[in-house]
């Protein structure tokens, strides 16, 4: 998979929030961006993930172009700051709702997953009584769970105690081998130094490398 942006904007309202953002990303690398809070990744990452249309510029998918040659990237796992779960669903439930949409993994395939977070795919409480960091590790294993071309992760350690945060470095490392796109925003210096084969530093919705 590559993954090109051409000079992307995005406006809203007249301010400026991306600032002809341009990217070149291929299958096997992680890529970090990282910026202040209000610098524009996550703006970046909602376009990215096809949920707001750029103002102008392009994100182009082994050539096809979003929202005029395809609506939706292809193949692609995200999570994205306050992401939906249904509170009362236990995480199995949630996660088996999301795979009705493709129909393409088996409960037993989710279940690999959940436990891959290290969580206890048989565990019968709601989200709601998640820890914080449990619900990090089940938006992490949805994101995961159907073998994805493209992982977009906004934050992907928020919340997660130092064996968390050692278990999803390496679960990402291992997708990065796979071949998938790993592109992760993170506050943690450590994420972004273990994990990242570039780093890109966002500011005032501008991104340059380094």
């Amino acid at each position: 998979m590559k993954i090109e942006i051409r000079d992307l904007c995005k406006e809203f309202k007249k301010n400026t929030v991306l600032d002809h953002v341009n990217l070149q990303m291929e299958d096997g690398k992680i890529y970090g961006i990282v910026g202040r809070n209000g610098s524009g990744k996550t703006m970046l990452f909602r376009c990215l993930a096809g949920l707001v249309k750029p103002t102008s510029g392009e994100i182009i998918f082994d050539g096809k172009i979003l929202f005029r040659d395809i609506f939706a990237p292809p193949n692609m796992g995200v999570v994205i700051e306050n992401m939906g779960l249904y509170p009362d669903f236990t995480g199995f439930d949630n996660l088996k709702y999301l795979s009705r949409i493709k129909k393409i993994i088996s409960d037993e395939e989710i279940r690999a997953a959940i436990a891959r977070v290290g969580l206890n795919p048989q565990d019968k409480r709601k989200i709601r009584k998640y820890s914080l960091g449990m619900r990090q590790r089940i938006v992490l294993a949805q994101a995961f769970m159907e073998k994805q071309d493209i992982i977009v992760l906004d934050e992907p350690t928020n919340g997660l105690d130092e064996e968390g945060i050692r278990l999803i470095r390496g679960i990402l490392k291992e997708e990065a081998d796979r071949g998938a796109v790993v592109v992760i925003a993170s506050h943690n210096k450590e994420d972004i130094e273990y994990l990242c084969d570039k780093v890109f530093h966002m500011s005032r919705g501008c991104l340059e490398e380094g």
